[in-house]
């Protein structure tokens, strides 16, 4: 079931499935990706409770292993409406039997929007109810339009990173390898007043993997030099991604809190770069914002 939220010249759309947005428009253009499957299917998933892919597709925890697909399973899942109001909504979605067979934890996730003006927050809230430690990661990938119509040239296009009010000169990236996960190794690229040029070579080693906090604000511009869309985060690890060689009318910037596994990763699920843990009764809350102009 889709809802609408409103605010002056900014119309939301959100989904039950997966509590993911299904539109954004201002002024009557369209933000957000609209999921053709013949460029990608999805517009702006939640990822939960894994962030990119376990090794070899399964982990370990106690001693036993679990079977986990690419950023687990809350974008295919129905959640239900916590809370709705004019301007925001309030997703839910618990443990159930299905889940318990490949992940052995009670949890409670709400994910949340809220408009004021032409901004979107995005909240995050993660509860722990039971008496074991609860080890998950998080993490957002919206898609959003570039060229901003779907149309026109796609290298005239900038992505800008920021990192408190500067524009950053480099940024450090984490490769992924050819199954799926990161090696040991970094590669940095080189910036223009904090900008690069979305390209089928930027993306063809597939996601841009940046870590421990480097940007905290990543727009895109078009050919005018317009800031059209504004993402501000507060998460450790973001990642810029389209997919590889098919040149595809969107970028997403994607907030994440946890990582896919390095490919030489042998520990158990507490063992994981990049997760978090919740004692009993425990909080986890993290909020990203978008400005579309």
């Amino acid at each position: 079931m889709d809802t609408i939220l409103r605010s002056g010249e900014l119309e939301l759309t959100t989904s039950t499935k997966g509590a993911e947005i299904m539109s954004c428009t201002k002024d009557g253009i369209e933000y957000v990706w609209h999921g053709d499957p013949s460029y990608w299917g999805r517009r702006t998933p939640i990822l939960f409770p894994f962030v990119g892919q376990v090794r070899n597709k399964e982990y370990r925890y106690n001693g036993k292993s679990y079977p986990m697909g690419q950023h687990g399973f809350a974008r295919d899942m129905e959640f239900t409406i916590k809370e709705l109001n004019s301007d925001s909504i309030t997703y839910v979605l618990t443990e159930n039997e299905e889940t318990l067979k490949v992940f052995p934890f009670r949890f409670i996730l709400e994910v949340s929007y809220r408009i004021e003006r032409n901004e979107v927050f995005v909240g995050w809230t993660v509860k722990n109810p039971a008496a074991e430690d609860l080890f998950f990661s998080i993490g957002g990938h919206p898609a959003f339009m570039c060229p901003i119509d779907g149309q026109g040239d796609w290298e005239k296009y900038r992505i800008r990173f920021m990192k408190s009010g500067e524009a950053l000169s480099s940024l450090t990236i984490r490769p992924i390898t050819t199954g799926g996960n990161v090696g040991k190794e970094t590669k940095s690229i080189e910036l223009t007043d904090g900008c690069i040029t979305p390209t089928d070579e930027l993306f063809a080693g597939d996601a841009l993997i940046a870590e421990d906090f480097q940007t905290d604000r990543i727009s895109l511009i078009d050919p005018s030099g317009k800031e059209y869309l504004i993402v501000s985060i507060d998460t450790p690890l973001v990642g810029i991604w389209s997919p590889v060689g098919k040149h595809a009318p969107f970028i997403c910037i994607e907030p994440w809190c946890g990582r896919t596994d390095r490919d030489d990763f042998t520990g158990s699920l507490e063992d994981r770069e990049y997760g978090n843990c919740l004692h009993t009764e425990e909080v986890f809350h993290r909020e990203y914002s978008v400005i579309f102009r």
